[in-house]
């Protein structure tokens, strides 16, 4: 059977990067976490003092893109691919909500994107691949066979989010992770280069009242029927 690029696109929370995880595992396809190469820049720009709450020396970031090298490393141990910068594993800080309140900031940036873009669309270049992202199926992957677009409302996104913040014991408020999701929407679909839109050819998924096993069924439904007709 054919393989083909599997484009996922939506806000964040709406559980992207876990059903895309469990689809590539599933048709033993490559994943790649586009969001966690923002993150990784992010990180990269919060150690060097060039983002911060006062201040983002966004010339300081751009003239030192050629130093940021990211890669995935497969870990047996928790199953997936986790974030190396620079050499580094930063799977465990690239998740916080300090990162997220700075991330779409920096996703806007034009020179960061054009340079992940490149480096997202190499690791795409042979079909069997799922990414999941804000711009896979309009920018990265305009010709993917299948688009997925997901959204949920931003309380059930906010809620989803803080659960998972608690769990990990980040000591966190749920309007503090409400209105950063409402925030990053804002930053998300309003930003001037590749902002968030729904790709025309996508199919569109609202998850706010579906559990993750539901929602992955979903997915792999659609997804069985787009490899039929690629057959």
């Amino acid at each position: 059977m054919n393989k083909i690029t599997i484009a996922i696109d939506g806000f964040s929370s709406t559980g992207k990067s876990t059903v895309a995880k469990r689809l590539a595992k599933h048709l033993g396809y490559t994943y790649v976490d586009s969001g966690a190469m923002y993150r990784a820049v992010t990180w990269y720009a919060m150690k060097h003092n060039f983002i911060n709450r006062e201040r983002f020396d966004v010339d300081s970031l751009v003239s030192h893109l050629d130093d940021i090298h990211i890669s995935f490393v497969f870990n047996k141990d928790v199953g997936f691919a986790e974030v190396y910068l620079n050499d580094e594993n930063i799977e465990k800080y690239i998740r916080s909500l300090e990162v997220s309140s700075f991330v779409s900031r920096v996703a806007e940036v034009s020179e960061v994107r054009s340079q992940l873009v490149k480096q997202q669309q190499k690791l795409g270049k042979v079909k069997g691949v799922v990414m999941d992202g804000r711009d896979i199926g309009t920018v990265v992957f305009p010709n993917a066979e299948l688009k997925l677009f997901l959204t949920a409302s931003p309380e059930n996104r906010a809620k989803r989010r803080f659960s998972e913040l608690v769990k990990k014991g980040d000591a966190v408020l749920y309007d503090d992770v409400l209105k950063n999701v409402e925030g990053r929407d804002y930053i998300d679909s309003h930003r001037k280069d590749s902002p968030l839109i729904k790709a025309e050819d996508a199919i569109e998924i609202d998850n706010s009242n579906m559990s993750k096993d539901e929602q992955f069924h979903v997915i792999l439904d659609i997804v069985n029927r787009k490899l039929k007709e690629n057959a």
